[in-house]
């Protein structure tokens, strides 16, 4: 089972998990996904939030924020959404996007959930010997100056 496969699986039984995917941010592209259903399409919810995650990005660096984004939450009236950047690979944009039925969910415990989750994908990534060292800021310049 690959690691996507796998860390579909642990976040789908986050409590109170609707739709999980693991989404390419520089693409829109969908890697792997589970749940959803007629009324909440993945397939459309996937690049948009591809786009939360790149203008986040962007905002950021134009205010020169030196700190890693780590999630992005969106609440709705029935439903949180929570896009986890995995960070510490270097050479690919991707992010864990869970959506979760509000009156079942705690978001607490997803938050931590799907942070323990990350750690294990990036951990059993090929490329997982690549990631910058703690500290090192993978998204902006560091500007030594300030």
């Amino acid at each position: 089972m690959s690691s996507i496969e796998h860390s579909l699986d642990m976040a789908a039984n986050i409590k109170g998990a609707f739709a999980v995917a693991v989404v390419d941010y520089e693409s829109g592209m969908m890697l792997g996904s589970r749940g959803g259903s007629a009324e909440f399409d993945l397939e459309v919810a996937a690049p948009g939030n591809s786009d939360v995650v790149r203008t986040k990005i962007e905002v950021s660096q134009k205010l020169g924020l030196r700190e890693q984004i780590e999630d992005i939450l969106i609440t709705l009236d029935n439903q949180y959404h929570l896009i986890r950047l995995i960070r510490g690979l270097p050479d690919e944009k991707l992010f864990f996007y869970l959506v979760l039925n509000r009156a079942q969910a705690n978001l607490a415990m997803a938050r931590r959930d799907l942070r323990v989750i990350e750690q294990e994908f990036y951990m059993s990534h090929p490329n997982a010997g690549a990631r910058a060292p703690q500290g090192d800021n993978q998204y902006f310049q560091t500007n030594a100056h300030r």
